[in-house]
């Protein structure tokens, strides 16, 4: 861990040309590299990729996203933190991925991971990067870690992120509150009305899949589910949050990540109408939301 940390350190200072990058996403080959570097990359997308090809020496990545208005701010005032979430490919090779926190290493991805997510937050004086570090091996052939990113900045909706490594199980998994459910039907990527049908458990991704039959569609910024006929689709929570199936009407929030969608807030929709009607009678409501 002292050897990484000597390394990064000594790297702040070098950027290296080895690779094609745009504002969101990076290729490049560890073959350009000088022995022992650390290459400096600085991306500025909400979502993108990174593919190292031979990797040798390591990388330095520094997020530093321009957010969209929306997810950054609501009534002018600022995030409470910044998440992160980054899914490996299924060929990743060669490197084991690190988050950088005021100088301080934590593992994120181990060579050969599980194909899983994994998320982390930070507030906005916090320094953080990702690390990508070269493992050593006598042929780097055929070896290329990459992966994709997305990042929001997150005021108090509070997502049942995979992998969650700021949040603790009961954190990530307790019920919302009034004030997060109000800002959830306000900020989040979907909102759907419907009923649970069945929920299913992946142990290798620790993951759980929540079938729901969607009665109305409130919102959904990407078709999740389509609109024509049976309205149906699935939705995915942390497999530690032990969602069971039940009966009655809920309201479904959530994000999504990687082109699927997770929970973040379900309150029975009796339940939502009780603290929006509430909330709107002493005008504390953050926006305006139909109601039957």
């Amino acid at each position: 861990m002292w050897a990484l940390r000597a390394l990064c350190l000594a790297g702040l200072g070098a950027v290296l040309g080895g690779g094609s990058a745009d504002q969101c996403s990076w290729r490049g080959s560890g073959l350009s590299q000088e022995a022992g570097s650390v290459e400096q990359l600085s991306l500025h997308c909400a979502e993108g990729s990174l593919e190292w090809l031979y990797p040798t020496g390591a990388l330095r990545l520094r997020l530093a996203p321009r957010l969209p208005p929306s997810t950054a701010t609501i009534k002018g005032r600022d995030p409470w933190h910044v998440t992160a979430c980054v899914k490996p490919a299924g060929t990743f090779r060669g490197a084991q991925l690190y988050l950088e926190r005021e100088g301080v290493l934590e593992l994120l991805l181990p060579e050969a991971p599980r194909p899983r997510v994994r998320c982390f937050s930070w507030s906005p004086r916090e320094k953080v990067a990702l690390f990508l570090q070269a493992t050593p091996h006598h042929d780097i052939s055929r070896r290329i870690a990459a992966f994709r990113y997305e990042l929001r900045g997150d005021w108090l909706a509070r997502p049942a992120l995979p992998s969650t490594v700021s949040l603790s199980a009961e954190g990530a998994c307790r019920p919302c509150n009034d004030t997060e459910i109000l800002m959830a039907i306000c900020t989040s990527d979907f909102v759907i009305r419907g009923s649970i049908r069945s929920v299913s458990n992946d142990a290798e991704l620790q993951e759980s899949i929540i079938g729901v039959s969607a009665a109305r569609i409130h919102r959904q910024k990407f078709p999740l589910f389509q609109t024509g006929g049976r309205m149906t689709g699935s939705i995915r929570t942390p497999l530690r949050c032990g969602v069971k199936p039940g009966p009655g009407t809920f309201l479904f929030t959530g994000w999504l990540h990687f082109g699927e969608a997770w929970l973040s807030c379900a309150p029975r929709y009796r339940d939502f109408q009780r603290i929006y009607e509430a909330a709107r009678r002493t005008r504390q409501n953050p926006c305006e939301f139909p109601v039957d």
